[in-house]
């Protein structure tokens, strides 16, 4: 039985959300959907005066790219050639949130982290999705 099959809730891309109260250690951020055939980015968790995390798959060069923003200048950038996502294909993503780092887990399986280089969690209160996505359910 598949768990896609179950979420109901579908949201247009670009997609943009207030998180409440901003971000917390313990707090879980779930993203539900389907790489299109010519996806290329996904995310941004932002702030007042940039992104706290940027998450994208590459599909043209197969590595997911996570850095960080502020002030309009990257920050950090790291480069992983562990490509979880298959274009067409369903994925679930979440985005767990400790002290130190993002986790992403795809379909349950931790796949990347990224250090906090924002530290200030409750004023990461934007959660966008763009790119080429079909999305089946957010959780912001």
């Amino acid at each position: 039985f598949n768990s896609f099959q179950l979420q109901t809730h579908h949201a247009r891309v670009p997609y943009k959300s207030i998180i409440h109260g901003g971000l917390q250690p313990g707090k879980a951020i779930i993203i539900q959907g389907v790489i299109s055939h010519s996806a290329n980015r996904f995310l941004n968790l932002r702030h007042k005066t940039g992104v706290a995390f940027y998450y994208s798959p590459r599909f043209d060069t197969n590595v997911v790219v996570c850095k960080s923003y502020e002030n309009g200048k990257k920050v950090k950038d790291k480069r992983s050639k562990d490509m979880p996502f298959e274009l067409g294909k369903p994925f679930l993503v979440t985005i767990y949130c400790t002290h130190q780092r993002y986790e992403v887990f795809v379909s349950g399986k931790e796949v990347h982290t990224y250090k906090h280089h924002y530290t200030k969690l409750e004023d990461i209160d934007v959660l966008e999705i763009s790119g080429d996505v079909q999305l089946s359910f957010v959780q912001p």
